[in-house]
């Protein structure tokens, strides 16, 4: 039997559900792929082969890090690392089930690929979940964005803990404020997707591109509260209903426009909304930095080969050490307008159009790897993680470029 939901027990259960606090301990990250054929990047890849490549480590207890494996839409595959207690225990779980994932797809013939876009393939969808097919609809109501984000793009994401109640750099409105002052940055930095259709098409990052074109209400950075949590529940409550589960053999679209606070106050020949309802609904919002019991930061490119441990170390350090945290603050003032506590869409568009050729950003992330390099060191954090993050920052924003300007060197020399 469903249980009617009202308007202001949802606004409280979102508050209590998606900020979890407490001190901020964990860490975690979600890795998608292209997959590719390793033979002709171009070729086609079916899901039957796909399944079949995944075969050995798609049992529950096949990684051996403990790591979730499952599949995206347009063929894409995402890893999701368990929370781990460090950064340090995190980067190595995640590195030990790619290592095992990167195993099997290579023996099938097939390439684990970290870009932002497929840079040659438009991949039909492979899922035929009704959850998918009601997203498409949703989306392709304003355009080819959606589409082209469902199938082609691949991400990293780094999950941190909300934080504590304090007032202090590890209380969870310091944590809202820093993931949203540093995301114009990382996508600068990490931008990886310059390619569509094998040319260029203007952006360094045209995955973040897609997403600015796409439903504001549910893409968009939430309108600043002094209380992240009121901020989110509004947001969440306004944003327009993906799709209404039912029975997998049933049409799950929603009606066009509908709210979920509307859907609370009643809609005519429609069911009235539940908390799993809600929960669900939750899970179809995907702003830069989605609150879920932790932080998801959803804004940085797919990276090759093990570049995804920079954006983790970085964004981790960055967070969780507070002279990190107040210099990452004070390089990113800059980006911030008209008394705005965030970044502007505008700096989000540069970041993803011309990178750290802006000179604000520029600088921004120049003092934001130099402050996690000066945290890690202050932690004794492990030689391979300092490394990382060294080697990155002088190949790329010491010299003001990101992973995007290597794969358009690279066509400009085919």
């Amino acid at each position: 039997m469903r249980e009617e939901l009202r308007e202001q027990e949802a606004e409280a259960y979102v508050r209590g559900v998606c900020f979890k606090t407490g001190p901020p301990e964990r860490v975690g990250v979600e890795t998608e792929w292209l997959v590719q054929d390793r033979r002709d990047p171009r070729l086609p890849v079916s899901d039957d082969r796909l399944i079949a490549a995944l075969a050995p480590v798609a049992a529950a207890d096949a990684l051996p890090g403990g790591s979730r494996l499952t599949r995206e839409p347009g063929g894409q595959v995402e890893l999701s690392s368990p929370p781990a207690r460090s950064l340090a225990a995190c980067v190595e779980a995640t590195a030990a089930d790619l290592a095992a994932l990167r195993d099997a797809v290579d023996r099938a013939g097939l390439a684990l690929v970290g870009q932002g876009l497929d840079p040659y393939r438009e991949p039909p969808r492979v899922l035929d979940h009704p959850r998918y097919r009601a997203m498409e609809g949703f989306f392709d109501r304003e355009g080819p964005w959606g589409r082209v984000m469902m199938r082609r793009t691949a991400s990293v994401q780094v999950n941190l803990d909300s934080g504590d109640d304090s007032d202090g750099f590890s209380g969870y409105r310091r944590r809202w404020e820093l993931a949203h002052r540093i995301g114009p940055v990382l996508v600068a930095a990490f931008a990886n997707s310059p390619l569509r259709d094998g040319r260029p098409t203007g952006w360094l990052s045209t995955r973040q591109a897609l997403w600015t074109r796409m439903d504001a209400g549910r893409t968009r950075h939430p309108r600043h509260h002094r209380d992240p949590r009121v901020a989110w529940s509004r947001y969440a409550l306004d944003a327009r209903v993906m799709c209404v589960r039912g029975a997998d053999d049933r049409d799950w679209s929603a009606p066009p426009g509908l709210t979920f606070r509307a859907w609370l106050r009643g809609v005519p020949g429609l069911r009235t909304a539940t908390r799993a309802d809600l929960d669900y609904h939750l899970g179809t919002l995907f702003p830069p930095v989605r609150p879920r019991g932790w932080l998801e930061l959803r804004m940085v490119d797919a990276q090759h080969g093990d570049g995804w441990i920079v954006p983790t170390v970085l964004a981790a350090t960055l967070l969780d050490d507070p002279a990190a945290c107040d210099a990452a603050l004070a390089a990113t003032e800059p980006l911030c307008r008209d008394r705005e506590p965030f970044p502007v869409d505008e700096v989000w568009r540069r970041a993803a159009r011309v990178g750290l050729a802006d000179p604000d950003l520029a600088k921004a992330a120049r003092v934001c790897f130099a402050a996690a390099d000066g945290a890690l060191a202050r932690h004794g954090a492990p030689a391979a993680l300092r490394r990382a993050l060294a080697v990155f920052a002088e190949r790329y924003p010491e010299r003001g470029r990101c992973p995007a300007h290597d794969q358009l060197d690279a066509l400009s020399r085919a």
